[in-house]
């Protein structure tokens, strides 16, 4: 007999009505929406308070009219784990009104319910039931062919069919957005101003766009100022507490949210889980290395060794005595029960990304790397100290860093040869693994491992000299020497060279010449030869700074006897280029390019391309010396792509300074702007303030030649006010003159720090205008900080001219000749480049600028959105939609480097400091609803 047929559930929907407003996520919803039109089985699944259920209940309000059957919302985060196999489908029965009808399976009366009626069924909450979750969507879909579910879970169901949408954190600007929304909850005064968007911007980037713990922040402005808030994350779990009664108990806190998936965790997911959280990210193979028991090691050795062929029978071995207990081998604590193995690793992590905990990210170098949400990460990290496995975790995290330094340094960065390619490789891993180095260092100086943290600094030194870091990681040096009393000759001897280039790099000559002497007899004691040699050149480059031409031969001399036995080539090559500057400072122009083509061969052989460009930017500076407009820029040019693809800042900004100034020299100004506004955008992202102070000067003739007086003789004074801070955090060398002697001239122009450039460029200011007027100005641009003067010059720029061409395709320049022996200072400047200036007094009763003399100069940055260029506009919007450099370059099919370039220009004419700000702007100026930019 056939059974009845049940009823049918009754159209309607019983979703819950939404508390207060949607925020953001306006691509997602569109996209879900369209993808039910297609799919039957979606699974929204992400961290816990990632906004899976809001999304969720938020589509489905949108397409209750193409399920006349209904909308159903089924709740399953109060059912029992581990209860009856039909305990789903009797809540799901429920929900729909549908009888259980006895000796007849509960899943065939609900697909007969259904029947093929236009049907979605939202399953909210499924990971602790998600086997019984699945059964019921295998069991319904085959049956029921209008029938549409959308589940929200933090693991997929994994069942026939499914669609998995990852839930993605909110993009910095929805982050905003959303906070300032529940806020206005709170406190309906507030409102994202200037003055609070950098707290409001780091609270997002801070709790990692997650809605939940945004929402929790919110509601803290009961009591604490945004700032406050901001200030106080580093103790989420007690900041993010209890907020609305009525939520359930799992999204009241934080901490609760994240409970409530480790308690679905096995023992090994919880191992794995609380020891990845000493990484900021990491591949496969560093989880197992970091993160495997040593036990676990001795298990896949023994499944090794059972899988060889058996041995032919050994004859007896005599007894041995027993060996004595070794120190240290039973130190830590005891593994888990049954190990974490390396080669277990990888299933463990699986579940892990299936679950929602750890985040996979885009492939880097042909390896998957992975991260942990910054909160699940503190919460890892407790998990971590609780099981005592800290200590032992973390020195492992230390010791992977190293290896990796040590391996990775020497090709990448200077001692070995090899191919080109694969030194761009290593330079962008150290750009991913940065984090982890960091971490690493903090925790060799919290366990007072002088020598370990110091290896690490040496190893890496050239990557923070490529990439402008220089400050940083200067910093970390000096902590590190500070503690270095009885350290090792081998490790203390390479530490005070390498941090002697840093102050080289820093344009610090003293500092660069103390730290090399320093580094001499450790270096020689240890038989250190190639960091011996690396002292000599630095000490050279000093000497040559400082005009003492002849310690800087000796010394060079003295280096050289070290280059010629193998493993060498760089300090051999690089021995030449220092040589090749000496000389061309020294007025011998002719040996200097010969010299320097020298150095060029070499670091060619050896594929290090980053030394090459060094030799290519000063020969193209004895070219534009020479007159030779063309030679100049086709050097300067050739220098550029290899300092692209590593990202060496300093360096490009002197190879984009030289373009500009040939471009200067033959009157294409806006060639010129172009370079010379993006080389001084690269000196402000490494900090260095003489560097800066070089830009500005720069940007100072354009001005002047523009008829822009003031603002020149501003930019001036701004670089005299940097050289003067530089050299205030400077120590004097001892052996000698801070500064080079020069020649006498008025009180404003002629001063220890100007150099001939930055004389003829004044001169002729000074006649038009009288030495009052340039005294006043001068003092208006020393009292500005760098963001400022920065500002001012590239707050100047006419929107079609703000980016400028590209470098190979501006036209050759014709500066005006000069001798084949100048001296490559008046090129330069003949002062030091920690020289200060004097600064010019003031006079008593000055005369007053007129409006026909003085033009407008801008105070501060402006930020409309005609301040930027479309290009820059256009940029601006994907940052707002979350994309990073590399994902800006994909989508306008442009280079990283390019990017990068538009990104530092938009954060100076905007007067930013981070991508969120960037983006909150572009919220607020309604970028997206510009047609050209969509």
């Amino acid at each position: 007999m056939t059974p009845p047929n049940p009823p049918a559930p009754s159209a309607g929907t019983n979703l819950p009505a939404e508390p207060n407003a949607f925020v953001g996520r306006e691509r997602d919803v569109s996209d879900l929406r369209g993808l039910l039109e297609t799919t039957r089985a979606v699974t929204l699944c992400g961290a816990g308070g990632i906004g899976k259920t809001r999304l969720a209940v938020h589509v489905a309000h949108g397409v209750v009219a193409a399920h006349p059957g209904g909308v159903w919302f089924v709740e399953l985060a109060d059912i029992a784990p581990r209860g009856p196999a039909d305990v789903v489908a009797r809540r799901v029965a429920a929900v729909l009104g549908a009888s259980e009808e006895e000796g007849r399976p509960l899943t065939v009366t609900l697909a007969d319910a259904i029947g093929d009626r236009a049907v979605l069924i939202v399953l909210d909450n499924c990971e602790h039931v998600v086997a019984e979750c699945a059964e019921l969507a295998g069991a319904l879909l085959p049956r029921c062919p209008r029938l549409r579910l959308v589940s929200t879970s933090r693991e997929p169901l994994r069942t026939e069919g499914e669609t998995v949408w990852r839930v993605p954190p909110l993009d910095p600007g929805e982050a905003v957005r959303l906070f300032a929304e529940r806020a206005r909850a709170v406190r309906p005064e507030f409102a994202v101003t200037p003055e609070n968007t950098a707290a409001v911007s780091e609270v997002g980037r801070a709790l990692d766009g997650v809605p939940l713990a945004l929402e929790l922040a919110a509601a803290r402005l009961r009591v604490l100022t945004v700032e406050q808030i901001a200030g106080r994350l580093t103790d989420r779990f007690r900041l993010l507490g209890a907020n609305s009664r009525t939520a359930p108990h799992r999204q009241r806190t934080l901490r609760a949210a994240i409970d409530w998936s480790h308690e679905l965790l096995d023992a090994r997911e919880r191992t794995l889980l609380r020891r990845l959280s000493v990484f900021t990210g990491w591949t496969l193979g560093e989880a197992e290395s970091v993160c495997a028991d040593p036990a676990g090691l001795a298990a896949d050795l023994a499944e090794d060794l059972a899988e060889l062929p058996d041995l032919p029978d050994l004859p007896d071995l005599p007894d041995l005595p027993d060996l004595p207990d070794l120190p240290g081998l039973d130190e830590g604590p005891e593994p888990p029960a049954g190990g974490l193995p390396p080669r277990g690793v990888l299933d463990v992590l699986t579940a892990l990304v299936d679950k929602s905990l750890v985040v996979g990210e885009e492939e880097v170098a042909g390896e998957t790397r992975f991260r942990l949400l910054d909160s699940i990460r503190q919460y890892a990290a407790e998990r971590l100290a609780e099981a005592g496995e800290e200590e032992m975790v973390r020195d492992r995290h230390r010791d992977s860093v190293l290896e990796a330094a040590e391996r990775d340094g020497e090709l990448a960065l200077a001692e070995a040869s090899g191919e080109w390619q694969d030194r761009v490789a290593l330079f962008h891993r150290c750009d991913v693994e940065l984090g982890n180095i960091r971490a690493a260092l903090a925790w060799a100086l919290e366990r007072e491992d002088v020598e370990g943290g110091l290896r690490i600094c040496t190893a890496l030194r050239s990557y923070w000299i490529a990439r402008g870091r220089v400050p940083e990681w200067a910093q970390w040096t000096d902590r590190f020497l500070a503690r270095s009393r009885g350290l090792p000759a081998i490790v203390l001897g390479p530490a005070l060279a390498g941090r002697a280039q840093l102050a080289l790099s820093a344009r610090d000559f003293p500092r660069a010449a103390g730290f090399a002497e320093r580094a001499l007899d450790p270096c020689r004691s240890a038989g250190d030869g190639f960091m011996g040699a690396a002292s000599l050149i630095t000490l050279a480059e000093a000497h040559t700074r400082a005009g003492r031409y002849t310690e800087a031969a000796d010394r060079l001399d003295e280096a050289d006897g070290l280059t010629e036995s193998p493993g060498q080539e760089w300090n051999r090559g690089y021995s030449m280029i220092a040589r090749g500057y000496m000389l061309a400072r020294s007025g011998r122009a002719r040996e200097a390019a010969q010299v320097y083509e020298s150095g060029l061969a070499v670091m060619r052989d050896i594929g290090q391309l980053w030394g090459a460009a060094h030799a290519l930017i000063g020969l193209g500076r004895i070219a534009e010396l020479r007159g030779d407009a063309a030679g100049a820029r086709a050097l300067f040019t050739e220098a550029l792509p290899p300092l692209v693809e590593i990202d060496a800042r300093p360096e490009l900004a002197r190879a984009l300074a030289g373009i500009g100034r040939v471009a200067l020299a033959a009157g294409d100004l806006s060639a010129a702007r172009g370079s010379l506004g993006r080389s001084l955008s690269l000196c402000r992202s490494s900090g260095v303030r003489p560097e800066i102070a070089r830009g500005l000067e720069a940007f100072a003739e354009l001005l002047a030649i523009e008829g822009d007086r003031r603002g020149a003789v501003m930019l001036t004074g701004a670089a005299a006010g940097l050289r003067e801070d530089a050299a205030r955090r400077h120590t004097p060398h001892p052996d000698g003159p801070a500064h080079p002697s020069g020649a006498s001239g008025s009180p404003v122009t002629r001063t220890p720090g100007h150099g001939a450039r930055v004389e003829r460029m004044l001169e002729p200011i000074r006649r038009a205008m009288g030495e009052p007027v340039v005294a006043q100005w001068f003092g208006e641009g020393h009292s500005l900080g760098p963001d400022e003067a920065i500002a001012l010059a590239l707050g100047t720029d006419d929107e079609a001219a703000a980016a400028g061409p590209e470098p190979s395709t501006q036209a050759a320049a014709t500066p005006q000749p000069t001798a084949n022996d100048t001296p490559l200072t008046t090129l330069e400047e003949t002062r030091s480049d920690t020289g200060p200036y004097t600064l010019p007094t003031a006079p008593t009763s000055p005369t007053p600028p007129t409006a026909s003399t003085t033009p407008t100069v801008p105070t501060a940055p402006v930020t409309p959105p005609s301040t930027l260029t479309a290009r820059e506009r256009e940029i601006a919007l994907l940052i707002a939609r979350g994309l990073s450099n590399k994902g800006i370059a994909r989508e306008l099919v442009i280079s990283p480097a390019t990017a990068a370039r538009h990104v530092a220009n938009i954060l100076t004419k905007l007067g930013f400091n981070s991508r969120a700000q960037i983006a909150v702007w572009a919220v607020d100026h309604k970028l997206a609803d510009q047609p050209q930019l969509r």
